[in-house]
Order: structure tokens, then C-alpha cells, then sequence
């Protein structure tokens, strides 16, 4: 059951990409378990359910891009002391 403020709520999802770049890792992935735990509930109506989803796409790309930029720094503060070993990625 949705209420009348849960549409401006979703629309000002979309349109929060500019703050994602304000996030850190962490405050990422809080928000992309409220929006998985909003999904699973199965209790928003699926105009609603798409804008969550197209949010949670935003925070993993923006969650990608700064894991490769701490990736990257690590990489450069072993390669200090010796040669640096990349990650291994896990393709799931």
C-alpha cells in the first residue's frame, strides 16, 4: 500500500545521483540495503519498486568506481615497498 508521498519520495531518488558522488563506501552500502530490504517487501507499487531499483543501480556503479580508486591507491602504497599484486576479481 502506497502512500501519496511515496512517488515525490522515488522521484527524488532519481534525481539524487549528484549527492551519490557525497557518499562513501559505507553510507553506500546502508542505502543499498534499504533499497534491497524495500524491494524484497514487495509492498510499493511497481512504478515505485523501478525507481528503487534504478537507485540501486546508481549506488553499485558509484560503489564500483570508489572501490577501483582504493584499489588502485593500495595497489601504489604496496608497489612502495615491492611489486604490486592486482586484486583478483570475483565475476559473480
Amino acid at each position: 500500500m502506497a502512500k501519496k508521498g511515496t512517488r515525490k519520495a522515488a522521484k527524488g531518488e532519481r534525481e539524487g545521483s549528484a549527492a551519490d558522488e557525497e557518499l562513501g563506501v559505507d553510507e553506500i552500502l546502508e542505502q543499498l540495503e534499504g533499497v534491497v530490504h524495500e524491494l524484497e517487501d514487495g509492498q510499493i507499487p511497481l512504478e515505485d519498486a523501478l525507481a528503487r531499483f534504478e537507485r540501486g543501480v546508481g549506488l553499485v556503479r558509484r560503489g564500483e568506481t570508489l572501490l577501483r580508486g582504493i584499489e588502485q591507491r593500495v595497489e601504489q602504497l604496496m608497489g612502495e615497498d615491492e611489486d604490486p599484486v592486482p586484486f583478483e576479481v570475483d565475476e559473480d
